[in-house]
């Protein structure tokens, strides 16, 4: 072993976590939590899976992390409107994997519908646009139907990867292949 502790193993070094068994549970959890929101923002959920990871007595885990809220340094819609913002654009993921992603993370109802207002349809039909756009090829032989029946299904089932409706990814692939090459580029 190289004698370097690993993240999950338990607390950093030196932190309040790492201190004897006498650690105030309270400063603990608080530690913990502000270092895992310094690292990047973060879901009531997450934090509180994290704090039960390291063994966290849930009353303890619970109230730090009311206060936190309190304070407004755990805002889970924040988050949720950060998260769509961001995923959308650096993924161009649709509403559906979006909302599955929010789920994943704790947040869900009315916080994630909020947050995924943001997108309209528009935005959603020209990120798919500019998907398929990238992934067509000028030397595809789109003439020849079995190529093109190929294709249109592996850019139906990337769509589809991203959160976007069969019927949404069916018709801009077929008009993006249907478009003149100049398109493409």
């Amino acid at each position: 072993m190289t004698g370097k502790r690993s993240r999950a193993a338990g607390p950093t070094p030196g932190s309040p976590a790492d201190q004897a068994s006498e650690a105030d549970p309270h400063e603990v959890a608080r530690s913990i939590v502000l270092r895992q929101l310094t690292m990047a923002p973060r879901s009531r959920k997450q934090l509180a899976e994290k704090l039960a990871e390291r063994d966290v007595p849930a009353d303890v885990a619970a109230a730090v992390l009311d206060r936190f809220e309190e304070v407004q340094l755990i805002d889970d819609a924040e988050f949720a409107r950060m998260w769509v913002r961001s995923r959308s654009q650096t993924r161009a993921l649709a509403r559906g994997a979006l909302k599955r992603e929010l789920a994943d993370k704790g947040i869900d109802g009315e916080i994630a519908e909020e947050a995924l207002n943001q997108l309209t349809p528009e935005d959603e039909l020209e990120s798919a646009r500019e998907l398929i756009r990238r992934k067509i090829r000028p030397d595809w032989n789109l003439g020849d139907r079995l190529v093109r029946d190929k294709h249109i299904r592996r850019l139906v089932a990337m769509l589809a990867r991203k959160g976007y409706p069969p019927s949404m990814a069916f018709r801009v692939v077929n008009e993006e292949l249907d478009a003149p090459q100049e398109a493409w580029d």
